[in-house]
């Protein structure tokens, strides 16, 4: 049986970020007519949320740049966008402060 993208893509992040927490959610339907995705069904378009110890001390930029190389080979093979978001455990933490 061949693996979905997603499916692809959340192996790959498991393995080179050893996350707490990651969503992968394919959200080509939504973007029917882009590059690669006439009518919907590419698998080109995802929704990334990964939460890792890597990314500690990482500058937005660099935590972007670590996900697009993990994910090269998606990329060669017909992935177009991804919209990410990546934070450190820290950062994942809801706030118990003032106005929380």
């Amino acid at each position: 049986m061949t693996a979905t993208r997603a499916e692809r893509i959340r192996a790959t992040l498991e393995r080179e970020f050893a996350p707490v927490a990651v969503q992968v959610v394919d959200e080509s339907g939504r973007h029917v007519g882009h590059a690669g995705n006439p009518d919907g069904r590419g698998e080109t378009h995802y929704a990334v949320t990964l939460v890792s110890p890597a990314f500690a001390g990482m500058g937005r930029l660099a935590r972007s740049r670590a996900v697009h190389a993990a994910l090269a080979e998606e990329f060669a093979t017909g992935l177009h966008a991804l919209s990410l978001r990546l934070l450190s455990p820290e950062e994942a933490q809801p706030c118990d402060g003032p106005g929380a």
